[in-house]
């Protein structure tokens, strides 16, 4: 389990920050009040994240900092001080992140930066940069946040790394490169894997504005100027590998992100034991496909239709988006006239909302032909009921 360490003098709200990193985030955590009693907590433990105040009685001048550094730790300040000079002076070290106290929003900001670095550790990184110093500078500040990393000189290496380890999450790469440089290589890596699969930022000195977008253009996920700092270096990063977890969220989820409704995997890999339980019960059974009349339907007017089927359609009955204007809907006990007052319920609160929509339906009758020829009847109903004009339902 990751153990945290406050080092905070005001006891009521290092007390506070301990009780909710604790319940937050499930962890152990030490408070110490003062630096010698850091320093104790330093040699029995070893500690996932320090969040430490710059004064402290034993240590009024941020002498913490220089401490924590030359043990290794991995330090978010909690300060007052908001003088931006010195703010600075402390990103340019190796300390994560520089919080101003602000009341509410400043633990918050610090149990999110948490999460993020202990979900980073599950993460590979590769650096391609011909420059040596550069390649130690960027292993550095990614290892301060976790990240596992392999640094290689040119392109060609970096495509050697990448089959070597395809569950890289993200290449940072130099433009300038001897063999194949930056640019050439985003077109390589794009032709195998896509932007939601694996995310590049290119890292570049070069003066032309015509570059940044045409890294863009040939498959980049972000650009980042050289020199840069600390800072923006990691809030590129994190940005980058916390839009390949969510694509990846969405990908395994068994819910449409936009509606909540199931998906269309989630539909098939269910639909079968939804069925075995009608059959077994001896109930009737009907698909429903419901789609939208208007061509390119906003992401708000599918939201608002999925709330209409939510709401006329029993949570007993199996409710999914197919497409993204179009919904299936498995009706389980439901007579052919049930299945018509349904339809024609959704039908008429549709048209109160404001919207023209078509529905095929059809019952399941024939074991033979199994769901999938249900699924087709009622698909090749929507068709005809659009082809009718819309705004009606077909079911034959």
């Amino acid at each position: 389990m990751n153990r945290i360490l406050v080092i905070e003098d005001n006891k009521t709200l290092a007390n506070a920050l301990v009780n909710k990193l604790s319940i937050k985030l499930g962890c152990e955590v030490d408070v110490a009040y003062k630096l010698s009693e850091a320093k104790l907590f330093l040699k029995m433990y070893q500690h996932f994240i320090v969040v430490t105040d710059l004064n402290l009685p034993d240590a009024p001048n941020g002498e913490v900092v220089e401490y924590l550094l030359e043990k290794n730790a991995r330090i978010i300040i909690l300060t007052s001080n908001a003088d931006k000079e010195f703010r600075k002076k402390m990103l340019d070290k190796k300390v994560i992140d520089y919080v101003i106290k602000n009341g509410q929003n400043d633990v918050s900001h610090i149990i999110a930066t948490i999460r993020r670095l202990q979900q980073n550790k599950k993460h590979k990184v590769l650096v391609v940069d011909d420059s040596m110093v550069f390649r130690k500078q960027m292993q550095m500040m990614l290892e301060n946040l976790f990240i596992n990393v392999y640094t290689v000189a040119h392109g060609e290496e970096a495509l050697g790394m990448l089959q070597t380890h395809p569950d890289i999450s993200l290449v940072l790469t130099d433009y300038n490169m001897p063999v194949m440089d930056g640019m050439e290589l985003t077109l390589e890596i794009r032709k195998t894997r896509k932007k939601t699969a694996l995310s590049i930022i290119a890292i570049s000195s070069n003066e032309d504005s015509e570059i940044n977008s045409l890294f863009l253009k040939n498959g980049a996920n972000d650009y980042i100027k050289k020199p840069f700092s600390n800072e923006e270096f990691s809030c590129r990063v994190n940005n980058a590998l916390e839009a390949i977890e969510n694509i990846n969220t969405i990908k395994n989820s068994d819910r449409d992100f936009l509606t909540g409704l199931y998906n269309k995997k989630y539909f098939y890999k269910n639909i079968a034991s939804h069925l075995a339980e009608t059959i077994s019960n001896n109930e009737l059974f009907s698909i429903v496909i419901l789609g939208i009349d208007k061509q390119d339907a906003t992401e708000n007017e599918i939201v608002e239709i999925s709330e209409i089927i939510r709401t006329t359609i029993h949570r007993k009955h199996l409710i999914a988006l197919f497409e993204l204007d179009e919904f299936c809907i498995a009706l389980k006990d439901t007579s052919r006239d049930e299945t018509q007052a349904l339809c024609e319920a959704l039908l008429q609160e549709s048209a109160t909302s404001g919207y023209s929509i078509s529905i095929g339906a059809a019952l399941y009758e024939d074991e033979a032909e199994g769901i999938d020829g249900t699924l087709a009847q009622a698909d090749m109903m929507l068709y005809k009921a659009k082809g009718n004009g819309g705004n009606q339902i077909v079911f034959e």
